[in-house]
């Protein structure tokens, strides 16, 4: 079975052909963070009217990349949330319309589910049951997955998520967007050890997680600092803590 995969949920507009669930035939991503780099942030508005202008090249480019012919697919897969609505909009219209007119069956897929299974194309496939841990923009998540297409929430984000602390992290330090890229990349030069943060804890004992706190940390660090001056190695090393908390938090709760 061959599908023409359509993703438009945030920011990157992509396409993908996949034979029998496993098997990637093409995949081709337009990304957006020029777009809203200078904003620190994903505008909704701007990220909808990217996509109307890239969806169809980039479907057009995995047809071309797979060598195949529209006719060809047995069906159309499309995000339809959770996500942007305007930029969902866009994707599932696109889907719809082409479906219509191949007279192709149409499937809508749900984001986080997508990213549980996303790990199928370069793993063996997933032994059940399984815990699942989506960090992924605005998600955090933990899932306890008995059988497949059956999910249970065991832990998520009560505040910020991962993707979001980096970022909102990296503004403060004038770093830059996205955050997290930039961070990964910054903190291999520093100490770990070097200042220290600590790691959130709930005190109802749910393995959820939490990062606002991370944040305010990195802030009045940032503040009670200011007048003082920072060599390269040092700012390196703060970077590198906020790296290694963000993930204590999230491996705190296997």
């Amino acid at each position: 079975m061959l599908v023409l995969g359509i993703e438009t949920s945030c920011d990157e507009t992509a396409a993908a052909m996949v034979r029998d669930g496993r098997e990637i035939v093409s995949s081709v991503i337009a990304s957006q963070v020029p777009i809203h780099k200078r904003f620190g942030g994903v505008v909704p508005e701007l990220a909808s009217r990217e996509h109307l202008d890239k969806i169809v090249p980039i479907v057009e480019e995995a047809f071309v990349r797979a060598g195949i012919e529209k006719d060809n697919v047995d069906g159309i897969a499309v995000t339809i949330g959770p996500g942007l609505i305007g930029s969902l909009l866009v994707g599932v219209s696109y889907a719809k319309a082409m479906a219509f007119a191949l007279n192709k069956p149409l499937v809508g897929v749900n984001h986080i589910e997508g990213h549980i299974y996303s790990v199928c194309f370069e793993n063996p496939p997933v032994e059940h049951p399984a815990l699942a841990l989506i960090i992924s923009g605005g998600h955090t998540n933990l899932f306890f997955v008995p059988n497949p297409g059956k999910y249970k929430v065991v832990g998520r984000t009560r505040d910020d998520a991962a993707g979001e602390a980096f970022d909102k992290v990296a503004k403060l330090l004038g770093l830059g967007y996205p955050g997290g890229p930039i961070i990964e990349r910054l903190a291999r030069e520093g100490d770990p050890k070097a200042v220290e943060f600590a790691i959130p804890r709930m005190g109802d004992k749910r393995p959820d997680f939490s990062f606002s706190g991370l944040k305010t940390a990195v802030q009045k660090y940032v503040r009670a600092c200011r007048g003082g001056l920072f060599s390269k190695d040092f700012d390196c090393c703060r970077r590198r803590r906020v790296q290694r908390r963000v993930a204590s938090s999230l491996a705190r709760s296997r």
